[in-house]
């Protein structure tokens, strides 16, 4: 089984990120500018996320993204993350389809 740190290499459209591993998330999400930059869209629905910062309805999209030679069309909502060190985070609900066991050492 293929073990993941807490930042990991990811890519999206061609476009190589580092993304935040968070379990402690139910959804993925990635930045707002750089989802508009990989033309990611339409808009699929609307999800709604407790996070630090309160309550809030995101839109959502879907994305290919593809991690240690694995690939999976997941769900991202997307948020400005301009502030936050990494533009994507990646959740639960994309770590369980992708079968990954987490090593916080890593």
């Amino acid at each position: 089984m293929v073990t993941l740190g807490l930042i990991e290499k990811i890519n999206i459209g061609g476009k190589e990120f580092l993304a935040k591993i968070d379990t402690g998330a139910d959804s993925s999400c990635i930045d707002l500018k750089s989802a508009s930059r990989l033309n990611l869209g339409p808009i699929i629905g609307f999800r709604r996320i407790k996070s630090a910062h309160g309550k809030s309805i995101r839109p959502t999209v879907k994305a290919l993204i593809r991690l240690k030679g694995r690939a999976i069309r997941a769900e991202l909502s997307v948020v400005s993350r301009s502030k936050l060190k990494y533009k994507v985070l990646l959740g639960k609900r994309t770590l369980k389809k992708l079968g990954f066991l987490i090593d916080p050492r890593k």
